[in-house]
């Protein structure tokens, strides 16, 4: 959006027509309110930027079908016009309806009072879009258009309403020819002076029209004016019925007026629009972020408007955070005026202007700390809910990520790095997109793509869209059902080797939510996001898939809690009967969308094990009422899940995602390798260094975790770890490489549980001995347990269990005695004998 600078957030407010409460549509659900509609169509006329229109920012929904619009406002309007800028103002009108025209628009309300001035004396067309979200003015129970200024085409049709049935055929829509007369008679006022004809006797206006040949075009205006309509329409219609019903109009359309030899000498002063260049496209785009080596230099000035150049969406995000209230503003406006303006926007005056020139890197900075960023680094420390609401802090964070994404790739690793912090939600669509490493053309890709070709999914797709977040507004509305169609028939259709399963609508939400206006945008970081998270998921035969999917989760609960691993075990509760809608949706099918936003922000920035580590983190918070109950009570608990604190679960996911070893949630059918270079990073805090790439894109060696039949991994309790794994986990010097830090990584402990003979001959350095034959006798019975020993004082730790071949009955007895972070070495001490790591005891002298 344009930068905000001389102009004024405006409001005004209608209200949509209500509809019957008895009254249900063809599918048998309750019709669609037209607030929602309307709601819906809006969403496009926030993309609508031109500098001859004025800027459309939000619209709100209140009570009784009110409709609140946001909107780029000016005080000044043609009634302050000069008169030798007549040419001018017209040029720079129909530039205007001209650009609505190429989107299909037409504003049908046009009068003085639309067309403003803004400090530069420039005309900016307000209300555009009131006919266009209306629906042509279907749902709303007014005219759109003043009666003076409507073409006589638009008189003609009288006050039918386009979604009345009873009253016949309806009429057709206005087209661009209907705002060149509303303007026609905006500029002959102009030149005339309004106020002279309106001093003149009704019959003396007639006489002076019908000098000017224009009775058949203007008399029926005039007439509203002075109460005699009916009797002028139905005189003039028998004169001039031919002209009344002609579907277009001989008049010309914006278009052809702005090349007619009367612009000659205005056209020149007009630099052709063109329109900025976006983020993702086959364009190239520029933009200029050195900053000086004294940034103080850009800050002398402290009467600056800093905020001013920021974004009129910004701008208005940032007055809502600070408590702006779009009703509260209009009720103190005493509800409502013709200029609106939304007095209370916050002064932001005490932010330091520096702020407004975030440095990328830290090293470049030669200012102290201001008390602006010492507040901000408090700030930081605070939980997300009060962050978010903080209007200081996101005016610093949006102008930050606006800069990171305008180098975007270039600077992708720093967008890792500050999302790690937090994402501003004003701009979560485009620092999702830049997670999930979205490039190029998307556009032309989306626009390839055969959307319309009936296809045999469709109909499912049409009957699982009414269900899915029909709680939100905008999903609700019908516009969000015609993007959500698209974009799923999109995905199906682009993706033959896959099929369509319930779940996919809830999983495309939260991308269509944030990209609402930009379908191939959501298209494109859904197609990115389920390879990554959801790899062979939607196979039509995926149950290979689903089920080492469930298995690994079954291995990760006993892993991180025994406790509860057991219970549920000994019930059968198990995750089969409810965790596939968990991950087969990544949990948008759980929680609303306002909590997705939240938990994605983190689940983007870890591999593809970290939901096991949300479900797991899940369960942690129902895990006094699941141990406390059977099967039957835990099934009514997941059938109506209870309220789960989400900034707690993002937190402890992290936490358990930190102390899983990466190889422990290793599946073969999980997404093959990337190809080598591609740098994206990830990873939590201190634990960026171990988790920085996901262990499936880790080059297969002898090392490596060996694939593993569905029926031997659901023989055991505890994950596998692979010899690669251990070695890094171990801090082992392999061919001279520098060792990691111990801080990035869990704290481990090896069991090696073969006979002291074999421990002898070799083991890994660090590890204890506790031989199987001194816990469990021949035929596998346990003789003594071994966690009464010598590993109660390693409790907590990841406990890796080393054998000759995988003897899992002592890892499953550890499990079974609540021993949490229990794995097994895949392959056993076989796979660490070729790497010359295992250590032999000096002899005894």
């Amino acid at each position: 959006m344009r930068p905000l600078r001389d102009a004024q957030l405006g409001a005004f407010t209608f209200f949509a027509s209500a509809l019957p409460h008895d009254v249900c549509g063809s599918n048998g659900l309750p019709l669609t309110p037209n607030s929602i509609k309307i709601l819906g169509r809006f969403q496009l006329l926030k993309t609508i930027s031109h500098p001859r229109l004025c800027q459309y920012v939000d619209i709100s929904r209140g009570k009784h079908e009110r409709l609140v619009v946001v909107t780029e406002h000016y005080e000044s309007s043609l009634n302050d016009f000069q008169k030798q800028r007549v040419l001018q103002i017209a040029y720079e009108a129909l530039e205007g309806l001209e650009f609505m025209n190429k989107h299909g628009m037409v504003h049908r309300a046009l009068n003085a009072q639309n067309v403003l001035m803004d400090g530069k004396g420039k005309v900016k067309l307000a209300k555009f879009g009131l006919y266009y979200m209306t629906d042509h003015g279907a749902d709303v129970d007014f005219p759109i258009g003043y009666p003076s200024y409507l073409a006589p085409e638009v008189i003609a049709q009288g006050s039918v309403h386009p979604s009345d049935p009873s009253q016949g055929e309806n009429p057709l829509p206005s087209g661009p020819k209907t705002d060149v007369w509303s303007l026609g008679v905006l500029l002959f006022e102009l030149c005339a002076g309004r106020r002279l004809l309106q001093n003149i006797e009704i019959s003396e206006r007639l006489k002076f029209i019908i000098t000017l040949g224009c009775i058949d075009d203007i008399v029926t205006v005039l007439a509203e004016e002075h109460g005699c309509l009916d009797a002028i329409r139905v005189s003039l219609k028998s004169i001039t019925k031919k002209r009344f019903h002609s579907v277009l109009p001989s008049r010309p359309t914006p278009a052809e007026l702005l090349v007619d030899p009367v612009f000659e000498g205005v056209s020149c002063l007009y630099a052709p629009f063109q329109q900025p260049v976006g983020l993702f496209s086959s364009s190239l785009r520029c933009a200029h972020l050195e900053l000086p080596e004294d940034i103080s230099q850009l800050c002398k000035d402290d009467d600056e408007e800093y905020l001013g150049e920021r974004a009129i969406d910004e701008v208005y995000h940032l007055w809502c955070l600070a408590g702006g209230d779009l009703e509260k503003e209009l009720t103190n406006k005493e509800i409502i005026q013709s200029k609106p303006p939304v007095c209370t926007l916050p002064k932001l005056k005490d932010v330091a202007g520096e702020a407004y020139y975030p440095l990328l890197e830290d090293e470049q900075s030669s200012l102290s700390q201001s008390n602006s960023s010492n507040e901000l680094s408090c700030t930081v420390t605070l939980p997300l809910i009060i962050r978010e609401r903080d209007t200081e802090y996101q005016l610093i964070r949006i102008i930050l990520f606006d800069r990171l994404l305008k180098a975007y790739p270039y600077k992708k690793n720093l967008v890792w790095k500050e999302a790690r912090v937090d994402i501003p939600p004003l701009i979560r669509g485009l620092a999702w997109a830049a997670l999930l490493g979205v490039e190029g053309d998307i556009q032309a890709k989306y626009d390839s793509i055969d959307k319309d070709t009936p296809i045999p999914t469709d109909r499912q797709i049409e009957v699982d869209i009414p269900r899915c977040h029909q709680y939100d507004e905008l999903l609700s509305s019908p516009q969000g059902h015609r993007k959500f169609r698209r974009v799923l028939k999109a995905w199906v259709v682009s993706h033959p080797d896959l099929v369509y399963w319930q779940g996919l609508d809830s999983l495309c939400a939260p991308f269509l939510w944030l990209n609402f206006n930009n379908e191939a945008l959501a298209y494109a970081c859904m197609s990115a996001f389920i390879p990554k998270y959801l790899y062979n998921f939607f196979l039509k035969d995926n149950s290979h898939v689903i089920q080492e999917y469930l298995t690994v989760f079954s291995q990760m609960i006993a892993f991180h809690d025994p406790e509860l691993s057991n219970h549920l075990n000994e019930i059968g509760f198990i995750p089969d009967l409810y965790a596939i809608p968990w991950f087969l949706t990544m949990f948008t099918h759980v929680f609303p969308l306002h909590k997705i936003f939240h938990l994605w922000d983190t689940l983007l920035l870890g591999n593809s094990s970290f939901p096991f580590c949300i479900g797991v983190a899940i369960l942690q918070q129902l895990r006094d009422r699941l141990l406390a109950n059977g099967f039957n009570e835990c099934i009514l608990l997941f059938s109506d899940l209870p309220e789960i604190d989400i900034e707690r679960c993002v937190r402890e996911s992290i936490n358990l995602f930190c102390w899983t070893p990466k190889s422990a949630t290793y599946r073969q059918h999980a997404q093959p390798p990337k190809a080598q270079g591609d740098s994206s990073t990830n990873g939590f805090g201190k634990a960026a260094n171990y988790y920085s790439s996901d262990y499936q894109d880790m080059p297969k060696t002898d090392l490596s975790r060996e694939p593993l039949a569905l029926s031997d991994l659901k023989a055991e309790v505890s994950p596998r770890i692979s010899a690669e794994d251990l070695i890094d986990l171990c801090e082992l010097s392999v061919g001279g490489q520098t060792k990691r830090s111990k801080a990035s990584k869990p704290k481990i402990l090896a069991v090696d549980i073969r006979s002291i003979e074999d421990f002898g001959r070799g083991h890994i350095s660090g590890s204890i001995s506790i031989p199987y034959s001194t816990a469990f006798s021949p035929d596998g019975e346990l003789v003594q347990c071994p966690a009464t020993g010598t590993l109660q004082s390693f409790r907590g730790r990841v406990i890796v269990v080393i054998s000759h071949a995988m003897k899992s009955a002592f890892a499953t007895h550890l499990v079974k005695v609540n021993y949490p972070r229990v794995t097994t070495l895949d392959g056993g001490i076989n796979k660490m004998k070729p790497t010359g790591l295992l250590t032999v005891p000096s002899p005894q002298i």
